[in-house]
């Protein structure tokens, strides 16, 4: 078994992408290129975005620290800290309405 710490690395991100010019930064916690499942910290600096992108697999946001909105076609989803949030199928985005972490957590499709 292994164990893997995710505030450190979230707190590490949200650092990163504050300090970063696009307001974001990533980092693999379990997963990666070679695996079908994904786990990735996501951290955005307040008022930075993921902009609207195709949905690599099955996925869930789940909000590490601060706020977030998912939105996808018409509608959109308030995260908060602690709150999983079911990424859909088509294109989607991410919004970052405070400094935040999200552990994004992905099954993709293909290998």
């Amino acid at each position: 078994m292994q164990k893997i710490s995710i505030d450190a690395p979230a707190r590490q991100q949200i650092a990163a992408a504050v300090a970063a010019p696009s307001g974001r930064a990533a980092d693999t916690a379990f997963g990666g290129h070679e695996k079908k499942l994904r786990q990735t910290v996501m951290a955005f600096r307040a008022g930075t975005q993921l902009s609207e992108h195709r949905n690599p697999g099955e996925a869930t946001v789940y909000v590490l620290k601060g706020s977030v909105w998912l939105k996808a076609g018409g509608e959109s989803w308030h995260g908060r800290e602690g709150a999983p949030l079911i990424v859909p199928d088509g294109l989607h985005s991410l919004e970052a309405v405070e400094d935040s972490a999200v552990l994004f957590t992905v099954v993709k499709s293909g290998r």
